[in-house]
């Protein structure tokens, strides 16, 4: 019977890992989700792991089984976590679970229109709303405040506002 198990792998290594794992002819799932990164001022759109440096391994008992022993020294993989000497299995039915969330995961823009309304979500205007301007192509958005009657430009990372639904 086979069963999941986790995998504990090195920092930002977790694909490194998981083709080797495979190429090695062990079944493996690594949960992405689609989120959208700030790179040199543009918004990208990425994949990354749902559960940073960690992946799912399904591995076997008995002699039938693939040895488990060539898993702690494959490239991109720090240990198979374990409570004291035993693996910690992984429900089949959470597995099953992620496979389809992630599957249907999209990720919310972060991109906004001009005159669109969104609210701060940090800083010291942490509740405040506000209306979007424009990008200042210095990585960061100008959004307008009204504050006492008046209409100020804040400056702000785009990842602490947010569009109001």
């Amino acid at each position: 019977m086979n069963n999941w198990y986790l995998i504990h792998t090195k920092i930002r290594q977790e694909r490194v890992a998981l083709d080797n794992l495979e190429r090695q002819g062990f079944a493996c799932f690594l949960p992405l989700i689609r989120a959208e990164k700030l790179r040199r001022g543009d918004l990208h759109v990425v994949q990354e792991p749902l559960f940073p440096r960690y992946l799912f391994i399904r591995l076997g008992m008995g002699l039938e089984s693939q040895s488990w022993a060539p898993i702690r020294s494959t490239l991109g993989v720090s240990r198979l976590v374990t409570f004291g000497q035993t693996p910690a299995k992984v429900d089949d039915e959470l597995i099953a679970q992620l496979q389809t969330q992630t599957d249907s995961t999209e990720v919310q823009l972060r991109h906004f229109e001009p005159g669109e309304q969104v609210v701060v979500t940090k800083g010291p205007f942490v509740g405040v709303e506000a209306i979007y301007h424009m990008a200042d192509g210095e990585g960061r958005v100008m959004v307008l405040l009204n504050i006492l009657s008046k209409q100020v430009n804040l400056s702000v990372p785009p990842t602490s506002i947010r569009k109001i639904n």
